[in-house]
């Protein structure tokens, strides 16, 4: 576990925390937690999957999107996150050192926790902390550029202060490293990320609530793909095809893949819900196709309109360099040829289909031909009754059991949603804080239709909702499902 200092007092609030640090102030926190971290490095990783943990488990937590160029002066308003927050979290990663930005939201940090008890939590991301301690490696070769810019200011007084700012940057590094921290290499970065929110739980007191509840019942399969992408082939390509039906998980699996390894790749692409995306819409592929090739290749500005001239670069792009793919809810083989081609792939890429077709993927073009890539397919199949157990009380109960006075009606609705992780989620929060009798009622209400039972809970979530603006929001988000059963 990450070792903190333990905090001397204070809650999480709406309230900002202002004015000058003294023991004499009470101070009121915006934020639990403070994201310090190289976007180009992880924000699409690491980064992006611990903040939609920390949110899952109800911790306020602050994270900037925005890039700055090197020497840039930090934002005010990232300042004032900082000092409005319990905790702050420092993904040291590769290229950590080679932005401003983030030396100065170090330095302030770690002032922040010599004033007013703020944490300081370090990961070390693929780093050694003693190369983050003595600045080597990626670390010295950034600082030996932030140095060279400060030789190269004609400017005295500018000269001066990039001086005095290098000093900060290097104590703050070498305090950093002294710090307890946790470094994720060798470890499953679901659990690396499980413990961290456990530990900030712990630290800042705030409300236990199921951090994990969207991967319940997939530890198998996480780790089934993660043997995939890992299994050392640098031979050919691989392509892994995720099938099952609507609603099972497949889109919050691939995208969790995605966002743990899509770094170990030279170039890499998610395109996300590409059946809705294409249905009735005349550009809806070509839309598709030009994402893709932003994605994994410089393109021109000169606009195409023809799907097999995109394909074609597709083809082109995806045979230079090693690439990770994952194309989500395919549903034709129009698809699966314009977005994969016929010409191959270069050894040692990885793509991840998504659909509820078992047999789609090896109807395409590029099985037909004397190159096709090695094909895994694996089927998402529903909960157990334990995982069934435990998702649908994480959300109506915040714990793994339904209360008492609850067994009863709580085994005829797991019984209903036959292991069916969004029919679990979207009951659990619609039954939450509800009497018995209410469970009892939506219970009747679901035994009334047979035909379809996904579609059964959704529109008694739907009836349940309290405004028409409430119902149209349903709408646009059920818009993004397809249900088959």
């Amino acid at each position: 576990m990450v070792v903190l200092s333990e905090l001397s007092g204070g809650s999480s609030s709406s309230s900002s925390t202002c004015g000058p640090h003294s023991s004499a102030h009470v101070h009121r926190y915006e934020y639990d937690v403070f994201l310090s971290f190289r976007v180009v490095d992880t924000r699409l990783s690491f980064t992006n999957y611990l903040y939609e943990a920390l949110i899952d488990a109800d911790v306020t937590a602050f994270l900037d999107d925005e890039e700055i160029e090197t020497g840039e002066a930090l934002k005010p308003e990232l300042e004032n996150a900082i000092k409005a927050s319990r905790a702050s979290i420092i993904v040291l990663s590769k290229n950590y050192a080679s932005s401003t930005w983030c030396l100065d939201e170090l330095v302030l940090s770690l002032e922040q926790r010599m004033t007013s008890n703020h944490i300081v939590i370090p990961i070390f991301y693929h780093v050694e902390p003693t190369h983050v301690r003595k600045q080597q490696s990626s670390f010295g070769d950034a600082m030996s550029k932030h140095k060279q810019k400060m030789d190269d200011e004609k400017d005295e007084n500018k000269r001066s202060q990039w001086a005095q700012k290098i000093d900060r940057w290097n104590k703050a590094l070498e305090e950093v490293a002294n710090l307890k921290g946790n470094d994720v290499n060798g470890r499953f970065e679901t659990e690396f990320i499980e413990e961290i929110v456990k530990d900030i739980h712990r630290r800042l007191h705030v409300p236990l609530k199921s951090a994990q509840s969207l991967f319940i019942g997939m530890d198998y399969h996480i780790n089934f793909i993660t043997s995939w992408l890992k299994d050392g082939s640098s031979h050919t390509a691989d392509i892994l095809t995720i099938y099952g039906i609507g609603g099972i998980g497949k889109t919050s699996l691939a995208k969790h893949v995605y966002g743990l390894y899509s770094h170990e790749f030279h170039k890499r692409s998610y395109i996300e819900d590409i059946t809705r995306r294409c249905d009735g819409k005349y550009n809806g592929l070509l839309d598709i196709q030009k994402q893709l090739c932003g994605d994994i290749s410089k393109t021109s500005s000169i606009q195409i309109y023809d799907v097999s001239k995109y394909t074609s670069m597709i083809e082109n792009a995806v045979a230079r360099k090693r690439v990770f793919l994952v194309l989500d809810d395919i549903n034709s083989v129009d698809q699966l040829d314009a977005l994969l081609g016929s010409r191959g792939f270069h050894p040692g890429s990885k793509v991840i289909i998504t659909t509820k077709g078992r047999c789609l993927t090896e109807s395409c073009a590029l099985f037909k031909t004397n190159i096709k890539p090695k094909h895994t397919k694996h089927l998402l199949h529903g909960l157990n009754e334990t995982e069934s157990r435990q998702l649908l009380c994480s959300h109506a109960f915040m714990c793994n059991h339904p209360k008492e006075g609850y067994e009863e009606v709580s085994g005829k609705l797991l019984e209903y949603c036959q292991g069916h992780p969004l029919a679990l989620e979207v009951l659990g929060k619609l039954l939450h804080n509800r009497g018995v009798a209410y469970w009892e009622g939506c219970m009747k209400g679901l035994k009334k239709e047979t035909n379809d039972r996904i579609n059964t809970v959704l529109r008694i979530s739907f009836d349940s909702l309290p405004s028409k603006k409430d119902k149209d929001l349903f709408k646009h988000i059920a818009c993004f499902f397809c249900w088959n059963r």
